[in-house]
């Protein structure tokens, strides 16, 4: 974790920033280690421009902090001290500028915005996001075996997803297994049946799956690691699905083909989402395409890089991210086909997901 700090600091020198202020979440784990709990007494990772970080802790998480291993120097307080001031101290008298990460809680926006009157508050997600966009080797691996663990999980959806099931039931038998094959926490199960499928944020319902309808299932957790899977498929049981719905689909798998091809150190953000957009367009279909490409993964399922439209960022090694296209048909049905990929050393694109991604038919 030393080098993360080691970067933090030097990009706030870079840009006149005095102090990182880091609240818990994915940027303090992602620079400590340590991963803690949201809650009211405050925990705050001081990121000076100049002298060692400090983790500022409550008294009785002082152990917790300790056994995540993280090497910071831990600065305690009391159940009736000041935390902010505690801050305010270490930040020091003539810091004129603060960047505050941007998951920080409003009401201590506003407390450290009293401990530090004459400074000025900006915010830390630019510099964050400048270091977690581009992982390291051990990074790659952890969402490597995050994609694995997952493959894992729809390899075994014959076990689950039965006409007669509800959603919610299928749904359950999903949620076990993403714990049973390698994952800490459950962050989200999406099995979209029939017309649930077209609203692509659909979680589960007591709706009963039919015979011959499609399902998006859309999975994802947290490995013990910290770092986040991602992965859709679409499947049917029992039956054949509607003719239009397969003819949309072929158009969908080489949209996704097309972008997995193009995908690449060097080319934007912006044209990875193009090369499926305008395949689908051509096809007649783009109009159902109703979100962006993808997103960059890490110790969070959604982050930078961005794959949509108005991003012209380049793709450099280390950066890894969703390639989900998909097609929504209000009231019918609906269909994504979603991979994590990540630019490698070389350039080229390593993609994390493997499980077939035609439609998957199911007794």
């Amino acid at each position: 974790m030393t080098s993360r700090l080691d970067r933090a600091q030097a990009l706030a020198q870079r840009e006149g920033v005095d102090a990182l202020l880091v609240t818990p979440g994915a940027d303090l784990r992602y620079l400590t280690g340590y991963a803690a709990k949201p809650l009211e007494r405050l925990t705050c990772l001081v990121v000076r421009a100049s002298g060692d970080p400090v983790l500022v802790v409550p008294r009785l998480e002082k152990q917790a902090a300790l056994d995540s291993g993280t090497s910071v120097e831990l600065a305690t307080w009391d159940e009736s001290d000041d935390p902010f001031a505690l801050v305010a101290s270490i930040v020091g008298d003539q810091a004129s500028t603060v960047a505050l990460d941007d998951q920080m809680w409003a009401s201590r926006v506003f407390a450290l915005g009293e401990a530090l009157p004459v400074t000025d508050q900006v915010l830390a997600g630019p510099l964050l996001t400048e270091l977690r966009m581009r992982k390291d080797a051990a990074e790659v691996a952890a969402l490597r075996a995050a994609g694995e663990a997952i493959d894992r999980v729809h390899a075994r959806m014959g076990e689950f997803l039965r006409v007669g099931r509800t959603e919610r039931e299928v749904g359950a038998d999903i949620a076990r297994a993403i714990l049973e094959e390698g994952h800490e926490t459950v962050d989200f199960v999406i099995v979209g049946s029939g017309p649930n499928g077209a609203s692509p944020h659909h979680e589960v319902s007591d709706r009963v799956i039919g015979a011959g309808e499609p399902v998006v299932v859309d999975l994802g957790g947290t490995t013990p690691e910290g770092y986040c899977s991602d992965s859709t498929r679409n499947y049917v049981a029992g039956g054949e699905p509607p003719a239009d719905y397969l003819a949309k689909y072929e158009v969908l798998l080489a949209a996704q083909a097309a972008q997995r091809e193009h995908a690449r150190a060097g080319v934007s953000a912006e044209s990875v989402d193009a090369v499926g957009r305008d395949l689908m367009t051509e096809a007649g279909i783009g109009e159902l395409f109703l979100h962006r490409t993808g997103h960059g993964i890490g110790q969070e399922t959604h982050e930078e890089p961005y794959i949509i439209a108005g991003n012209d960022l380049a793709l450099e090694p280390g950066m890894a991210f969703s390639i989900e296209p998909g097609f929504y048909v209000e009231g019918s049905y609906g269909a994504r086909i979603e991979d994590i990929a990540v630019i490698g050393e070389d350039g080229a694109l390593e993609v994390l997901n493997v499980r077939p991604r035609e439609l998957v038919r199911l007794p």
